[in-house]
């Protein structure tokens, strides 16, 4: 079943002027959504529909094919607009099937993973939903303004470890059928689902001081320091998969031959040129290893390695640097744990399916050997989607 996502981004926000492409966390706000949305693997395609040109610029500027422009009439484009407006005009203009599954994420709630969507996408399959939204579950205690409590008995006071809370609308992630959608114009209908998300995914960028309060909230929850000012100060890399394609060739006199990209080459050059410390490791030990290190000008190269995570920690002690100012590329068993402790993990597109499931991991478009180290590089530096943030 096709499921097709709408990322609303106006122009017109009147209490944060630009609010989608503000930066948080070092990166546009928009930005957040449409990575979420990128590495799902049951979104087949997201139309951010926006009225804006500089906002156009943004999204153009992001490195997608699923990602597509939608230039939402003007008529639903203005304070009184209903999002069930601009939900019902992307259906009829792109003649969307009954069958499809339509899911609204919103950028003013920062907080939704790939996790999320995907999870929720299953129970809503799972449940046979209608319609599903998200939700987060608070333990404070309720009330309405003439003295009625909600959601607990005050003569009866519950402990907060017994109390099973209230389950609060967050505005992160709605999903329902076009058919549901364009009988009931409202994007609930029937039965409907509620995937929880933890109790910090209340707070939404709706107020100039809300700004400051969720990016701690993104630092504190789901990045870390480090991956979120961007200060890298040791960069390093596995080699065989992430360098390569992983492959193994033989000349015909028997001599081992492996493909390099020279898009790497110029990655590490840019570290450089930044201050950042370089350094391969892997667990093989060839010649060849070493003449391709020697050539880029790695900083240091470890071959012949069973534990990675020690060496790492070695580098750092030597630099006097915290693991959370490291950076890592890896695709197989061997990289897991320095993966799990370092503050900026990634892995290319042809990792094994353990290493994609690193918490924060960054999933690179590219292979090994074809740019990866490169894609990564470019994403910590800020060449690509970065240089075009409207500050």
């Amino acid at each position: 079943m096709k499921t097709v996502a709408l990322v609303p981004a106006r122009c017109g926000s009147k209490s944060i002027p630009l609010k989608n492409i503000k930066p948080l966390c070092g990166k546009p706000l928009l930005y957040w959504s449409l990575e979420a949305l990128e590495h799902s693997k049951y979104v087949d395609k997201v139309y951010v529909a926006t009225d804006c040109i500089i906002i156009k610029e943004i999204i153009l500027a992001f490195p997608s094919s699923k990602v597509e422009v939608y230039d939402r009439l003007s008529e639903n484009a203005q304070d009184t607009s209903s999002t069930e407006d601009l939900m019902l005009e992307l259906i009829n203009t792109l003649h969307l099937e009954n069958s499809t599954n339509l899911l609204l994420l919103q950028t003013t709630t920062p907080f939704t993973t790939t996790l999320d969507i995907d999870s929720a996408i299953e129970l809503y399959l799972k449940e046979n939903s209608d319609s599903l939204l998200t939700c987060a579950r608070t333990k404070k205690f309720i009330w309405t303004a003439d003295g009625t409590p909600l959601n607990y008995n005050f003569k009866n006071r519950p402990r907060r470890q017994s109390f099973s809370g209230t389950l609060i609308e967050n505005g992160a992630l709605y999903l329902s059928s076009v058919k549901g959608i364009k009988e009931s114009r409202c994007r609930l209908s029937g039965k409907i689902s509620i995937y929880e998300m933890p109790e910090f995914t209340m707070n939404e960028l709706d107020e100039p001081g809300d700004w400051p309060i969720v990016e701690e909230l993104m630092k504190r929850h789901m990045l870390n320091n480090i991956a979120c000012r961007g200060q890298i100060k040791l960069f390093l890399s596995d080699i065989d998969g992430v360098l390569t394609d992983a492959g193994m060739y033989y000349s015909e006199g028997g001599e081992e031959l492996k493909k390099f990209s020279t898009y790497d080459g110029k990655a590490f050059e840019l570290l450089r040129s930044r201050g950042i410390i370089t350094g391969l490791i892997t667990s093989e030990n060839t010649k060849l290893n070493e003449r391709r290190a020697f050539k880029i000008k790695i900083d240091h190269l470890f071959q012949g390695v069973p534990d990675k995570l020690k060496v790492a920690k070695g580098l750092c002690e030597q630099y006097g640097i915290d693991m959370a100012e490291v950076a890592f590329v890896g695709d197989d068993l061997g990289d897991l744990e320095l993966l799990q402790q370092v503050g900026f993990a990634a892995c290319p597109s042809n990792a094994m399916a353990s290493i994609k499931e690193v918490r924060n991991i960054y999933h690179l478009s590219k292979k090994g050997g074809e740019g990866a180290v490169r894609e990564f590089v470019d994403e910590i530096i800020g060449l690509k989607f970065l240089q075009k943030q409207v500050s």
